[in-house]
């Protein structure tokens, strides 16, 4: 009799198993806390140069952010990165921040990023990729959107910068708290958080 229900449940697990949304980390689809993150070709910046993983090889941690101009909520998040980057990052620092845009819309491509990053006095280099693979490639979906990595370039922490859109409300420092566990060598509390913000505009891929 047990042998005879099997096929039955077999099938239904199956149902659920597409029913059910599959995330690799609790809000990601793509990576996990302590994958390894994915590597990218040097990819273009607001001031001049090309960026690639092997240009932050000798920093022990790696803020990632994705971010972009035309979303409000990143906006919202431009001073407190450069902020970031004053207190944690420098030429001699063991922290770099690196935010990269992938949106294709005009009020997002390098130009107008260069004009946004001169203008806001942007104290860190500010990517874009045209492909967008590097945000599929991190599971990014929204702007901004953060990713710690350790000195393996390892993620040991996905999601928002803090806990509160607005810059007079936060009480945590989600980024901040990781990178200080990293740096001073302790465990990470809180790895991953909801990712808030607007939607990467990621381009449709066509039937054919």
């Amino acid at each position: 009799m047990i042998q005879r229900k099997l096929p039955g449940l077999a099938a239904c697990i199956l149902l659920l198993s597409f029913a059910m949304p599959c995330f690799a980390g609790k809000y990601n689809k793509v990576l996990s806390i302590a994958d390894e993150a994915p590597e990218w070709s040097e990819l273009p910046a607001t001031d001049g140069s090309k960026y690639g993983p092997e240009f932050f090889k000798d920093r022990k941690v790696l803020v990632i952010v994705f971010t972009c101009n035309s979303c409000p909520y990143s906006v919202d998040y431009e001073d407190r990165l450069v902020e970031f980057s004053k207190k944690y990052c420098g030429p001699k620092g063991k922290v770099s921040l690196l935010a990269i845009n992938v949106n294709k819309i005009p009020e997002d491509n390098l130009t107008a990023m260069k004009e946004r990053a001169k203008r806001k006095g942007f104290n860190f280099p500010y990517l874009f990729d045209e492909s967008q693979k590097i945000a599929r490639d991190f599971g990014a979906i929204r702007t901004p959107q953060c990713f710690v990595l350790d000195e393996e370039r390892r993620v040991v922490y996905m999601g928002t910068m803090d806990d509160s859109a607005n810059s007079s409300r936060v009480k945590v420092k989600y980024v901040e708290d990781v990178v200080d566990a990293v740096l001073s060598g302790n465990d990470v509390k809180i790895t991953e958080t909801p990712p808030i913000g607007c939607l990467i505009r990621f381009e449709r891929k066509r039937r054919k």
